[in-house]
């Protein structure tokens, strides 16, 4: 599990940012795209919304691979 970490200073991070920091998304027409077309979960869940707020602990899938938000060390 790959793991995505939050600024200092955000509770939370965007879903389509969260795409595009992971590697995954390379814009965010493509993280709205993906998202649209039901790829991306959020803990086990499909998600349509790229506004989704992720927070510390969430985890979101894409094609198999989990990533796991996590307060920046």
């Amino acid at each position: 599990m790959e793991e995505i970490f939050l600024n200092d200073c955000d509770e939370y991070i965007k879903l389509g940012q969260a795409l595009k920091k992971a590697g995954i998304a390379d814009s965010g027409i493509m993280a709205k795209e993906m998202i649209l077309d039901g790829e991306i979960l959020v803990n086990n869940e499909p998600e349509n919304r790229r506004g989704r707020k992720l927070y510390s602990g969430d985890i979101f899938s894409f094609d198999g691979e989990d990533f796991k938000v996590l307060k920046d060390k």
